[in-house]
């Protein structure tokens, strides 16, 4: 299995914002170039909203979500379990060398996955190996160096230097949506089609999520271990960094946006 260092971790606080996302908000760009039968293969697929979601629109397709933290993985096939999902699996894999054969998937969908590992362009190799000659690239990563918010509040820009020094720290790429169309040309796909989106919070029930989030994050998820335990940050820093996420998730102009590089490739 890989030896990378998953800077956010899996704290309730950060599978709970996994868990809210879904097709529309996080795979758009994808949706369109579906059809029902493929095989999909969902990398880094985390609590397996995305996967299950998939699952359900195309009903005759068998899709399976992977992910190197057996603990989300277990959560991930008891909420399939329960919504009653035929046509889904979970399994704990290694995106590095994936437990299948060659050319045997339609689609490889990677979302948010790129920025946490330390050879990137080694992993959508592998992901290359597993798709059929006709199959189907379509990665997301965020741009951490290109969000914005508003009101300015000061913790969430020394929020923001910090997350990139940790990251940085553990060998992954946080500015990953800007490298994407470099990394998926070096691994040796063809045809690519480039895009970009953001998710935005700016209304009040969004706002406040996010901020609690982060509050919450910041002094008790890996983000919270990691800072300190490499030298980054003490715990009193975290805590004004939580106070400043709490100040601004309380804000009644409040304004987040999180751009998104994307990219289709053939193998």
């Amino acid at each position: 299995m890989s030896a990378d260092v998953y800077s956010h971790g899996h704290h309730r606080s950060v599978v709970a914002s996994h868990a809210r996302r879904g097709v529309e908000d996080s795979a758009a760009y994808l949706l369109p170039h579906l059809r029902d039968g493929m095989t999909m293969l969902d990398v880094g697929c985390g609590p397996g909203s995305i996967t299950m979601e998939l699952a359900e629109r195309f009903p005759h397709s068998a899709v399976t979500g992977i992910d190197a933290s057996a603990a989300v993985i277990a959560q991930a096939q008891t909420a399939a379990a329960e919504r009653g999902i035929p046509n889904v699996s979970f399994a704990v894999d290694d995106a590095y060398a994936l437990d299948r054969p060659d050319a045997s998937v339609d689609v490889v969908h990677a979302h948010q996955v790129l920025q946490h590992l330390s050879r990137p362009v080694d992993a959508l190799r592998e992901f290359r190996r597993v798709l059929r000659p006709d199959g189907l690239l379509a990665v997301r990563d965020v741009d951490y160096e290109a969000l914005s918010w508003y009101p300015r509040e000061p913790q969430l820009a020394e929020w923001l230097e910090l997350y990139l020094r940790l990251a940085r720290h553990n060998e992954a790429e946080p500015a990953a949506g800007r490298h994407l169309r470099s990394w998926v040309q070096a691994a040796g796909f063809r045809d690519l089609s480039v895009t970009g989106t953001t998710w935005t919070y700016a209304d009040d029930e969004s706002v406040a999520r996010w901020g609690a989030t982060w509050a919450e994050r910041a002094v008790d998820s890996d983000f919270a271990r990691q800072c300190p335990e490499y030298g980054l940050a003490t715990t009193a820093d975290l805590q004004r960094i939580a106070d400043g996420w709490t100040r601004w998730g309380a804000s009644s102009d409040g304004w987040f946006q999180l751009p998104h590089g994307e990219v289709l490739a053939r193998p």
